[in-house]
């Protein structure tokens, strides 16, 4: 992580350095040559600047942002914790606002300083929106237009950046983080903050109206299964049955479109895998939250500035089979990697999770074979569909519906072939049955009455099912 030098260095601007003493000065001692953090965050004497109060507010933060990095010496700094440097700063700010008699009023004032706390120590405009925890998304749209997600509807907000040359700044300082680069020859990268939330930046020249920054948040705390039967996500009965299956090493494939949750039930069905279980986790960019003690993380690695040393997720598919795993968790999978990840499954390394996007179970099974197609594998249909049939269990099916809910609207569970094709049968399912005067969605969770294949199987490892959770006439 970068430390709070590094953090203010960044912004490319020289900081006031303190001045050796001239030949004909006196000798001093190490500890008079060396100044105090005091001193060097004390505002030197300026001639004083109006500003009238209907100015350009963001003008006179970019003034005040730049005045402030020449003040500050970033030797001085290297000892004080974040909050010592955010109360220094305060004062610092505060004064530098009275020196160059900024006419704004206590709100305008505090507003300033918090701004500018935020450009030095955080992410700028965004710290306000990553702090809220109703925010599901953040997605600016260049640097006057920003937008966020809350309970499933996206709605502008009044933040925006000073301009495009700001907004790359912000961007530089999230993908620098994670050792990676963006710029005119790599104008795309993934990355992730610290606290796991997913981020995409693009950059001009293929966004053609400014640099485009979107981020998926992901809750500080885990959420947990409980969480999803409050919110609707699914029934008690849906909860119990994947719990199960996790621990009895189902392969299970999470199908989804984008936002659809794929990711937050990954992780969810993730912390039934018992921890005295090897688990290696393998993602393009880390987002998973495992909560367990034994788990290897691995992450993809993109081409250097002479496209050298990319590292792909079929490359460390390969390796991990290495490592011994109990279990392996794919982030997603959407490229070669799918004939890996079902060799692995089929020879031994079950109780294997990915996701996949697509919008049914069927297609997920489709886009299988697709994906498998892209790997140059030249495997026939039929022989093809029987690895498929034979390394996939269930298929857990969750969709994001227009009033912005999550549901996990099929479990289904593959159980052989017929003939050529890949036979299935549905456990649970919800149905759309009408919609609410305030626009939300009805709809009704049933079981189909069919019991799995894997019923036998939980049982022999000492899972009680509840009684009647597979009866159609169950109200969950």
């Amino acid at each position: 992580m970068a430390t709070l030098k590094d953090q203010i260095a960044h912004w490319n601007l020289s900081p006031k350095r303190v001045a050796a003493p001239p030949a004909s000065a006196p000798e001093t001692t190490e500890a008079q040559a060396q100044p105090s953090v005091v001193e060097a965050l004390t505002p030197a004497p300026a001639k004083k600047t109006n500003a009238s109060p209907g100015g350009d507010y963001y003008a006179t933060k970019m003034k005040l942002h730049q005045k402030l990095l020449t003040r500050i010496d970033l030797n001085s700094i290297e000892n004080l914790t974040p909050e010592q440097l955010r109360n220094e700063l305060g004062g610092l700010l505060v004064a530098l606002i009275e020196e160059d008699d900024i006419r704004f009023n206590n709100q305008e004032r505090a507003r300033l300083v918090a701004d500018l706390k935020n450009e030095i120590m955080g992410l700028g405009p965004l710290e306000p929106l990553l702090a809220d925890p109703t925010i599901s998304e953040i997605m600016v749209n260049g640097y006057q237009k920003v937008y966020v997600e809350k309970k499933g509807c996206i709605q502008l907000t009044d933040i925006r950046f000073n301009d495009d040359a700001h907004l790359m700044k912000i961007i530089d300082k999230i993908v620098s983080r994670v050792g990676r680069r963006i710029d005119e020859s790599s104008p795309m990268a993934d990355a992730r903050l610290p606290d796991g939330s997913r981020v995409n930046a693009i950059i001009p020249p293929l966004a053609l109206d400014g640099p485009v920054l979107t981020i998926r948040r992901f809750a500080v705390v885990p959420l947990q299964m409980r969480d999803l039967v409050q919110k609707n996500t699914l029934t008690p009965a849906m909860a119990e049955l994947l719990s199960a299956l996790v621990k009895v090493k189902c392969n299970i494939i999470i199908s989804g479109g984008t936002g659809s949750g794929k990711t937050t039930l990954l992780n969810i069905l993730s912390s039934f895998i018992p921890h005295n279980e090897r688990i290696v986790t393998i993602e393009d960019t880390a987002e998973l939250q495992l909560q367990q003690d034994h788990v290897i993380r691995l992450e993809t690695r993109t081409p250097n500035i002479e496209g050298k040393g990319e590292i792909t997720m079929r490359a460390l598919v390969k390796n991990c089979l290495r490592m011994r795993p109990d279990r392996i968790v794919l982030g997603e999978v959407r490229s070669s990697e799918v004939i890996d990840m079902l060799q692995a499954m089929n020879t031994g390394h079950d109780g294997s999770l990915t996701t996949i996007h697509a919008n049914s179970p069927r297609h997920a099974l489709a886009r299988l074979e697709n994906l498998v197609g892209m790997g140059g594998l030249n495997i026939p249909g039929k022989a093809l569909r029987e690895l498929i049939s034979s390394s996939i269990h269930f298929i857990v099916q969750e969709t994001r519906l227009s009033d912005g809910s999550r549901k996990i609207v099929s479990i289904e569970e593959i159980v052989g072939m017929e003939g050529e094709i890949i036979t299935t049968q549905e456990i649970f399912s919800y149905k759309r049955i009408g919609t609410n005067p305030d626009g939300s969605l009805q709809g009704v969770f049933k079981a189909t009455g069919v019991r799995p294949k894997m019923y036998e199987k939980i049982l022999t490892y000492g899972i009680g099912l509840s009684d009647g959770m597979f009866d159609p006439g169950a109200n969950d």
